[in-house]
């Protein structure tokens, strides 16, 4: 087998910095990708980039079908109502979508990123047994981003490395101090990216000409309770914005954006024991089996910041319903439920 050239991409930041500086240490041909969207504040220093790291780095501009397939994802989602993910859409199609063919195209046998995600795969383990390459959690758990990378299919991630899966945020950071990395980029990078002042609402009407339109705020009983002043600034589990008294707080339970109607409880009436899914993506061998009426012990996590929870999926095709051990509050359509075995992803699939 012949020596690997590895594509990394770089943004500037420390955790990009240290995952390129220490695949220097380890293969002989390593060079970086830096790509922009169009939505930066301020232009990165490449050749800073490339001083400290002394590697090439090659500049692309991604901003068309970063607009095309994520800022409009991230609209026409949050016009049916629903609250979308625009990180994981980035991943899949932009990242490790079109950032990997250009990495294959200057020469790459694989792409490189500092995500805090194991990636087994033919370079990473390549005695396991295992047939098909496979995501999991970051040693660290607290910064792990397996969930943002579960959507991503068995052939992306058989071209794909994650160097700080055995790392912590602060050993990271001690790295680059040690060896004189300086981030070029201060801020971490965010999960919406894209809006800078963090106003949906104004970044919503800005891209679509849609302005929002006030309408009734409804509780469970169908009694309408308040006035909003437009739905596309909430989403389920929110409690902030709803402004209405009450004996205690409400929270967003439903959204209708076709009727501009909030749909409101209080929280003990917001949790959930099933959800339905659909458009699943699976890592591990067992999917096949499970076309159709089977079912599967596992944990999911709704959301990024949510703990697993136990749950059985029976699945029909690429949808299936989701049953909780234990009711879960703020199930949210548009989100991503990640399927674990223990630190293992086994799959993905949107929560309906």
């Amino acid at each position: 087998m012949h020596a690997p050239a590895i594509g990394v991409a770089v943004s500037g930041g420390v955790d990009s910095l240290v995952a390129a500086f220490l695949l220097r240490q380890q293969y002989k041909q390593v060079f970086g990708l830096h790509f922009t969207t169009g939505y930066e504040t301020r232009k990165t220093d490449i050749n800073r980039l490339k001083d400290q790291l002394k590697m090439d780095i090659i500049t692309l501009d991604l901003s068309e079908p970063f607009e095309n397939q994520v800022v409009q994802y991230f609209l026409s989602t949050y016009a049916r109502g629903k609250t979308p993910n625009p990180c994981m859409v980035c991943n899949q199609k932009i990242k490790f979508g079109i950032l990997l063919k250009q990495a294959q195209k200057q020469g790459a046998d694989y792409l490189a990123t500092g995500h805090y995600a194991t990636i087994v795969n033919a370079l990473t383990q390549p005695d396991d047994a295992m047939p098909h390459p496979r995501l999991e959690k970051a040693v660290d758990e607290k910064k792990d981003q397996s969930y943002f990378l579960a959507r991503l299919s068995c052939e992306q991630l058989s071209k794909i490395l994650c160097p700080l899966a055995g790392f912590s945020k602060d050993r990271v950071k001690a790295l680059a101090a040690e060896h004189g990395l300086v981030p070029v980029s201060a801020k971490e990078s965010q999960d919406i990216c894209f809006i800078h002042d963090k106003n949906l609402t104004s970044f919503f009407t800005g891209k679509t000409g849609l302005f929002p339109e006030p309408g009734p705020i409804m509780d469970i009983h169908g009694r309408r309770v308040g006035t909003h002043t437009g739905v596309y600034a909430f989403t389920v589990g929110q409690r902030r914005g709803i402004n209405c008294p009450a004996s205690e707080p409400y929270y967003v339970r439903r959204i209708d954006p076709f009727n501009h109607t909030l749909h409101v409880c209080f929280k003990k009436d917001l949790a959930r024991q099933q959800m339905t899914v659909d458009q699943m993506v699976w890592h591990d061998t067992r999917s096949e089996a499970l076309s159709y009426n089977a079912a599967l012990e596992m944990a999911v996590k709704i959301r990024y910041r949510h703990k697993e929870a136990p749950a059985t999926l029976v699945c029909q095709g690429t949808s299936g319903q989701v049953l909780f051990n234990q009711p879960q509050y703020a199930v949210t359509p548009g989100q991503a439920a990640v399927f674990y075995h223990g630190p293992r992803v086994l799959g993905s699939a949107i929560i309906q």
